[in-house]
């Protein structure tokens, strides 16, 4: 094995995305490769939830690809990385992950043991769903006890 060449870091922006983010970077390093970081906005109008919401801002969905994309461009700046390619999506985060990897050759995911997706945590795993479905290695790290 040569090592990686092109490493995507998923993150959900919770506390322990700069962790995360951290391993991510250590790798791009060690193995001199490209880092794409992404964050997949989970699409509203998917969400059961959003049939019981009476007035829904139409432009919600904008709102929260321009936070995303803030928050995603202050992440790279904190971990150093602000000239890396950052994307930001909807849709559900675990095809959205897996989809972006397939599209830019990634070889490695790197992601968070767990995500802050509310009903997500007790529907399935993120870090568990990319793990079966991505076309490369993926390396789960351990967050949050």
């Amino acid at each position: 094995m040569t090592g990686y060449k092109h490493i995507m870091l998923a993150v959900d922006f919770s506390k322990e995305s700069d962790a995360i983010g951290a391993r991510a970077v250590d790798l791009m390093r060690h193995y001199d490769a490209k880092l794409t970081l992404i964050h997949v906005v989970a699409n509203l109008y998917d969400e059961p939830v959003y049939d019981l919401m009476s007035s829904f801002p139409t432009d919600i969905e904008e709102q929260l690809l321009d936070s995303a994309r803030h928050s995603l461009t202050a992440l790279a700046a904190r971990l150093g990385v602000g000239d890396m390619e950052r994307v930001v999506e909807i849709g559900t985060p675990k095809s959205g992950i897996v989809q972006a990897a397939r599209e830019r050759g990634v070889d490695l995911i790197v992601l968070g043991s767990h995500g802050v997706h509310g009903l997500e945590l007790l529907l399935g795993s993120t870090a568990n769903a990319v793990l079966h479905a991505a076309p490369c290695d993926v390396l789960a790290v351990r967050v949050g006890g």
